[in-house]
Parts: structure tokens; C-alpha cells; sequence
């Protein structure tokens, strides 16, 4: 494993820190520390998340305080998460904040049946590696309607499709197959 100091992974709108695939990523890495990180709203007990831009704030301030807990440099954290959550953190390093890759878990390419409503403007500001893995059913992005964005990113970026899956892993296979991805793609990292 490279000289990676964590990851930390954020859930989707809908969902918690306490997602099955979070959770599986986070056995399979050990021991590298794995940090499922919830936004406020969730941690509020409230269902609807604030809008993009409050979140990205959110986690700059968050992911300060867990570097400063891990004791390393934000700049040797792998950020990502499922869905809005791998959402939010590519927004936030676009914006400028540090961090040794990205691990995009169903990114929300667009919301479903509305493929005109990308969420790609901020790929070009991307500069570290990055990792999209998404079911090749999922209606918030297909194989095809990924293909022509992912070039924007100013790195490495890998993609993974598995058949059959939709937008969020549906059963421990498929979750063993995001693992697995997942564990490869770190363990290339430079």
C-alpha cells in the first residue's frame, strides 16, 4: 500500500456513515484507517441535506479536524464517499482542498432521467487520481454518458462498471466487487 494516511468516505444524501459498503470498505482496508464521516444534517437527525456548496464548506473544516486526528497532512487522505458524498468531495478538491485521490462510489452523473442536468462543470479543476465506480445500470449515470467527461479530470482516472448493478449495491457480491476495486485502485496508487 502506498503512503496513504486514510481514506474517509461520506454516505449519500439518503443514507449514513453506517451504509453496508462504508462499512465493508472500511473492514477491508485494515489497517489503514478508514474514516466513515457523516455531514451535520445527518448527525442533526435531519433526512434533507443543505445544498452542495454549504456541504463542501462543511467538509474542509471536517477534514482538517481528521487529518489533525490522524496526525497526518489532508494532502495524504484519500476523500470519498457514495453518491452526493463522493459528489461533495470532488467539489471540494476542484475548490482546493488537498487530498491524495478520489474514490467516487455511484457518482450521480446527473439526476435520473434528466441526463441535461450534469454535474461535471468542476471535473477540469480535479488534479488527483481518481476512482468512479457505479453499476451499469445505475439511472444516475451510465457507462455511455460517463465516457465523455472523464477525460476533463487532470489525472489518472480509473472507471469500473459492474453489470448489473444500479445505484446502490444490492448485495454482498456486489459490494465485494466495489471492495475489491477499490483495495486494487489504492494499492496502485503512486
Amino acid at each position: 500500500m502506498p503512503s496513504i494516511a486514510g481514506v474517509v468516505l461520506l454516505p449519500g444524501a439518503g443514507g449514513t456513515k453506517e451504509h453496508p459498503t462504508l462499512r465493508a470498505l472500511e473492514d477491508s482496508l485494515a489497517p489503514l484507517p478508514v474514516v466513515r464521516h457523516e455531514f451535520s444534517y445527518r448527525r442533526e437527525g435531519k433526512r434533507t441535506p443543505p445544498r452542495a456548496p454549504k456541504l463542501v464548506a462543511e467538509l474542509f473544516e471536517d477534514c482538517q479536524e481528521i487529518s489533525t486526528q490522524l496526525g497526518c497532512d489532508p494532502a495524504d487522505l484519500v476523500l470519498g464517499g457514495r453518491s452526493m458524498g463522493g459528489r461533495v468531495c470532488s467539489m471540494a478538491v476542484a475548490e482546493g482542498m488537498s487530498a491524495a485521490g478520489l474514490i467516487l462510489l455511484s457518482y450521480p452523473l446527473h439526476p435520473p432521467s434528466k441526463p441535461d442536468k450534469l454535474r461535471v462543470d468542476h471535473f477540469g479543476a480535479i488534479d488527483v487520481p481518481c476512482l468512479f465506480v457505479s453499476g451499469d445500470n445505475d439511472p444516475f449515470g451510465s457507462p455511455t454518458e460517463f465516457e465523455p467527461y472523464l477525460d476533463r479530470i487532470n489525472s489518472d482516472v480509473s472507471a469500473k462498471f459492474l453489470k448489473g448493478g444500479r445505484h446502490d449495491p444490492s448485495n454482498r457480491s456486489q459490494r465485494e466487487n466495489i471492495v475489491e476495486a477499490v483495495s486494487e485502485w489504492l494499492a496502485a496508487l503512486p
